[in-house]
């Protein structure tokens, strides 16, 4: 292929968009967050009075008011950004009425198709990308150059989990939330729309016992390897 393109696919809390933005830094690639534009659907979506309290989820008007109000990924000199309206909308795809629904919204056939065009559409345009995701590998980018597959223990996503969040690290907590992404992990290998697995061809690291620097090293040196 012509387009340069690692692809970091892994289970929830793996740490993939973390580290697919630090080995984009490290490679002098864009960083190609496939969850955000799934977001901005869902934002559209819920403003056009779709979701919870409105009409259900429905792929063709969605799609037709994503498309109206200019929703898209632009390069802003690292990675790219969602913008929405002609204005920046980072912040917003970010709510909590967005999280609440984007793993429905995502699970729409017709709307996986269309996003995974435009994440196309941006590789082609020639600029060398790292893209984190659950299906990147296997769906969106199957002749990526490098594929790796990122994991880790759940009780070691758990804690990063908590972290993130904020939350007191304590062995209840960590039980409780190490359940949560193991449930989590089941849904997504076995669901019918793009379930997560490795692809035959990438390569799987496991971050249970490596830090975030050196997990971002590994996979950096992979890729130029693979790529130069």
């Amino acid at each position: 292929m012509s387009s340069r393109v690692v692809a970091i696919d892994g289970p929830a809390a793996s740490g993939k968009s973390s580290t697919a933005r630090a080995v984009a830094e490290a490679l002098g690639f864009a960083h190609l967050d496939s969850g955000a534009l799934y977001r901005g659907v869902t934002l559209v979506a819920l403003t056009e009075g779709h979701g919870p309290g409105g009409r259900p989820f429905d792929a063709n008007p969605m799609i037709l008011a994503a498309e109206k109000r200019g929703l898209m990924l632009q390069f802003d000199g690292s990675g790219f950004a969602v913008y929405l309206d002609g204005a920046p909308a980072d912040e917003a795809i970010r709510s909590a009425s967005v999280t609440a629904n984007v793993s429905e919204v995502s699970a729409i056939p017709e709307i996986r198709e269309w996003v995974n065009g435009r994440l196309r559409a941006l590789a082609r345009a020639g600029q060398p990308v790292v893209v984190d995701g659950r299906d990147i590998g296997t769906v969106v980018f199957p002749d990526a150059n490098l594929k790796v597959f990122l994991t880790a223990s759940p009780r070691t996503r758990a804690e990063r989990r908590l972290s993130q969040r904020g939350q007191s690290v304590d062995p209840a907590a960590l039980e409780r939330e190490a359940a949560l992404l193991a449930a989590r992990d089941k849904a997504d290998s076995t669901r019918a729309v793009a379930p997560l697995r490795m692809a035959r061809d990438a390569v799987p690291l496991d971050g249970t016992n490596l830090s975030f620097e050196q997990q971002v090293a590994q996979i950096a040196e992979w890729a130029r390897t693979r790529i130069g």
